[in-house]
């Protein structure tokens, strides 16, 4: 099982850079990516709640849950 991370997607929806999601989110560049890049462990309520403000989307706009264990 994993959670797939759809940041980039609703960023280019919003036609946002990486850059301005940051700053509007008060998250570093570097924090950002790993999220963004899936290799993130965990995430706080209070920054997914930034992001989402910031993107104007809904938690499931941009994670995902995928069960491996089908085909």
């Amino acid at each position: 099982m994993s959670i797939i991370v759809h940041i980039d997607v609703m960023l280019a929806k919003r036609k946002m850079s990486v850059t301005e999601l940051s700053e509007k989110v008060g998250i570093t560049m570097a924090n950002l990516s790993i999220l963004k890049n899936g290799k993130a462990k965990a995430i706080r309520f209070s920054t997914l709640e930034a992001i989402c403000e910031a993107l104007d989307c809904q938690p499931g706009d941009i994670l995902e849950y995928r069960n491996e264990d089908r085909t």
